[in-house]
């Protein structure tokens, strides 16, 4: 049983305008699921269709094996969203904020400390909310969605406004929630090295298909092979005859030699024989792909 699953998710604004086709979501509880795509991809589309922001056309939403729309209001009482900006009353404290979700969650008054607490705000929970930076408010949302003790988060670009060392201690952030408190977390975000960092599944969407899901260690695997060999030697040009010599594709690029990824015993072949020309080699290794070099194989595939 997934903690979120959709099937053959389906929606579009206009006739000429489809913007999800057939989405099947599976998000493993416990895991911190990276939700990708380009701008205009599909992906707010399809957290605000789980959520019940926007009214669903075509398919199916299940949350902990439940249908959402029979058991609406049981599965958002155990679940905590911010989607794009955080909503606010600039006109009353960070505390006053929170007391109104408070009492209509009904929980604990204590909690609305815990959670300034934790997102790094309890020093400003009198302040009017106006005069909060974006940062600041992103923050607060959090806190908001972290009221009721939710065990699925749903976030949608959670460092918008946030400087390094905030995205820092963001990330820190859910990782403990994930790790110390169990909260299942699915987050949208640009900042792909930051999502590199903190996720263990992704999801990638592009014009509303999705391209790929599985966990973070299956996509950089699956790309692997098209990293690539940088070799430099005292000779380039008769080095790259050699490896040409073994039906390997090569080019000299910035006065080193780029091939295609070879197995380790391949590599260690290629080396000896450079060696045994008489050439001297200064330098091999491996490109390593990271999640933005995969991402944008993956969309322009």
């Amino acid at each position: 049983m997934y903690c979120l699953e959709t099937k053959q998710l389906t929606h579009q604004f206009s006739e000429k305008q489809p913007v999800l086709h057939n989405i099947n979501l599976q998000v493993d509880k416990g895991a911190i699921y990276g939700f990708l795509g380009p701008n205009g991809a599909g992906k707010t589309t399809t957290l605000r269709l789980v959520l019940g922001l926007l009214k669903k056309q075509k398919g199916e939403i299940l949350f902990f094996g439940k249908s959402f729309e029979k058991h609406r209001i049981e599965i958002l009482k155990t679940v905590g969203s911010l989607i794009e900006n955080p909503s606010v009353y600039g006109h009353l404290t960070a505390i006053e904020n929170l007391r109104i979700l408070q009492t209509i969650y009904q929980c604990e008054k204590s909690r609305m400390d815990e959670v300034l607490q934790l997102v790094g705000l309890s020093h400003v929970g009198n302040k009017k909310t106006s005069q909060f930076s974006l940062g600041m408010k992103q923050r607060l949302g959090i806190a908001i969605a972290l009221l009721h003790n939710p065990s699925l988060l749903i976030l949608d670009e959670p460092t918008n406004g946030l400087d390094p060392n905030g995205i820092l201690e963001m990330r820190e952030l859910l990782k403990s929630l994930n790790q110390q408190f169990g909260v299942t977390i699915i987050i949208s975000s640009h900042l792909l090295s930051e999502i590199e960092k903190l996720v263990t599944h992704i999801a990638v969407i592009n014009k509303g298909n999705l391209l790929f899901q599985g966990t973070l260690n299956a996509l950089m695997n699956k790309q692997h092979q098209s990293s690539q060999i940088i070799i430099e030697a005292s000779d380039n040009a008769q080095a790259l005859r050699i490896i040409h010599s073994n039906k390997l594709t090569a080019h000299i690029d910035d006065e080193k030699i780029v091939m295609p990824f070879v197995s380790k015993p391949q590599l260690a072949d290629i080396n000896k024989q450079l060696v045994q020309s008489g050439l001297e080699v200064y330098e091999i290794h491996s490109t390593k792909n990271n999640l933005e070099t995969v991402f944008m194989d993956l969309i322009n595939s």
